[in-house]
């Protein structure tokens, strides 16, 4: 890398990511200070074509951000009429009342939406204002100052052979230096990694936590079609196996997300988390709104569920971690755009006090700080003990103590039980084959439930073949010479997408990665047991194309 020549543009402030933190941080710098130079760079096809969420929207990022968002032709116009919440068991289930719950679990308020179409919007004002976005540009790699500082990315390399070395029709793509950078990636950024890594950001912190997200839009019969609802399940399929549940939303046009998470601190590495979402849509109660009616796109994506006490520190110098980057999701409430939209309004403030006062590549204390104490740290510090919980005593127990925890937290801005810390990491979480039984999943049955294969054509994901894949393995022997005789190799199940298989055609079998399927989740650089697989961008443009997630 270090031998290519690139031609280097200077602006000052770089945006990695077009989701609702970069897109946020790029309007808030144009709103403080139209003549700065503000560039987004977004690896998709266009914006939105990455993103995945829910979603049912707390407005009070977009509120604090562009006040007069519902005059601007939002495509935010399904409110939440009716919020349901129930525990499932295989053949039926009971509806659990919405009174005992903490008032800021309630959706009141809320909008259901489509994040990929709000990105969308939210990049047109942007561009209004002046920032450039560049769509179809990867950033592959970091560009470093003569002081250790972040400086930079590489952006926009194309044409590499499989091998690695530059095709026929490389280009080495460009240099982007900012007088800050701005990593707004979403969930286990590769970038964010490096950063995080390189400074020690999680030091004295716990390990961050995640899970899986899965989901599908339906069109479904009108008359099984509530505008404005909003479901969530626990227990089946689940039960004990792993923590998770669903989510049912209905939005205009005869739409209805349906999505399931399963948290990544799962023991058993026989779990599939896509077959248990599959296998929950033939539940009466999803089987029979989804009678009639078809599926119409596919996607999945890793959640960060550490919360508060996974937070790592957010700043190092030239450099910081915005929405799903620093890990800002409220997990009971499963909303983290509100969160996102704020610390991209946060780390604009920063950048622009830095900046008048003559400063570049130092580290945004005062971003750190507003993030901790401002409006972001007190909603996850109310929910800051669900997590734990519910990962040391299960759901029925979390049900209960994270209830009554959210209540005192609510009603007193304290908890009786402190701060639970989370243990070891989801990696380290999976335990040995040995110890588990195999689970034997019904076969899909290509109405209700699919194959990965066939689901993944419906999140029109492509890869340029030709490229190396972005998949990268430490150490190549590792999957067949251990994780396989230890852990059954898990990758063949966790993976959404069906990336990774064992083929045992030959004499000894062999680990094969489909890195075309490959949908971005980062699933397998999170729960990987011997943290052996590395995700990287690949070329820009590829990966999923998402229509309306």
């Amino acid at each position: 890398m270090s031998e290519i020549q690139r031609e280097a543009m200077a602006y000052d402030v770089v945006i990695v990511g077009a989701g609702p933190a970069g897109l946020s941080a790029a309007i808030r710098l144009k709103q403080l200070d139209p003549e700065l130079a503000v560039v987004v760079l977004e690896k998709g096809s266009e914006v939105g074509a990455h993103i995945l969420s829910g979603a049912v929207l707390d407005p009070s990022g977009l509120d604090a951000l562009l006040p007069d968002w519902r005059e601007r032709d939002a495509p935010i116009t399904v409110p939440v009429r009716e919020d349901n919440f129930h525990f499932l068991t295989k053949t039926g289930g009971v509806r659990i009342p919405n009174w005992p719950m903490p008032p800021l679990m309630s959706n009141h308020g809320n909008f259901i939406v489509s994040m990929g179409n709000v990105c969308r919007w939210l990049a047109a004002q942007a561009e209004a204002l002046g920032v450039e976005i560049f769509p179809g540009m990867a950033a592959s790699a970091l560009v470093y100052g003569a002081s250790g500082e972040v400086m930079g990315v590489v952006a926009g390399e194309f044409g590499r052979a499989a091998d690695g070395s530059p095709g026929p029709a490389y280009e080495p793509g460009m240099e982007l230096h900012g007088k800050y950078v701005l990593l707004g990636e979403g969930v286990r950024g590769s970038l964010a990694k490096e950063v995080i890594a390189r400074y020690d950001l999680s030091a004295g912190h716990c390990p961050q936590k995640f899970g899986i997200g899965m989901k599908e839009i339906w069109e479904v019969d009108p008359a099984r079609h509530r505008e404005g609802t909003v479901t969530h399940t626990m227990g089946w399929p689940l039960g004990a196996n792993a923590g998770g549940g669903s989510f049912i939303y209905h939005l205009d046009n005869n739409q209805v997300y349906v999505g399931f998470v399963v948290h990544l601190n799962y023991a058993n590495p026989y779990l599939s988390p896509y077959m248990e979402f599959q296998r929950f849509k033939h539940h009466p109660l999803v089987a029979e709104l989804l009678k009639g009616g078809k599926r119409v796109a596919y996607g999945a994506r890793a959640i960060s569920e550490g919360g508060l006490q996974s937070l790592p520190k957010l700043v190092a110098p030239g450099v910081a971690l915005i929405g799903c980057s620093a890990g800002l999701v409220n997990v009971p409430r499963i909303k983290g755009n509100h969160n996102a939209m704020l610390s991209g309004k946060a780390a604009a403030e920063a950048v622009h006090a830095a900046l008048a006062s003559g400063r570049s590549g130092d580290e945004l204390a005062s971003y750190e700080s507003e993030i901790r104490t401002g409006a972001v740290g007190q909603d996850l510090n109310k929910v800051r003990n669900v997590k734990p919980l519910w990962s040391r005593y299960g759901l029925m127990a979390s049900l209960a103590l994270g209830g009554f925890d959210m209540w005192t937290n609510q009603l007193f801005g304290r908890s009786l039980l402190g701060t639970l810390k989370h243990g070891k990491s989801d990696a380290a979480s999976t335990g040995e084959a040995k110890d588990f039984t195999p689970i034997d999943y019904p076969k899909p049955d290509g109405v209700l439930s699919f194959d990965r294969l066939t689901n993944v054509a419906f999140s029109f994901t492509n890869h340029e073949e030709s490229q190396p894949p972005h998949l990268k393995l430490a150490d190549p022997s590792i999957p067949v010479a251990v994780n396989l005789p230890t852990y059954a190799e898990p990758a063949q199940r966790y993976c959404p997408a069906g990336v990774y298989e064992v083929v045992e055609d030959q004499a000894e079998p062999r680990f094969v990665i489909n890195f075309q399927n490959c949908v971005h989740c980062k699933t397998c650089d999170i729960k990987d047991p011997a943290q052996n697989i590395t995700w990287t961008t690949p070329q820009g443009g590829d990966g999923p194309n998402y229509p309306n997630m």
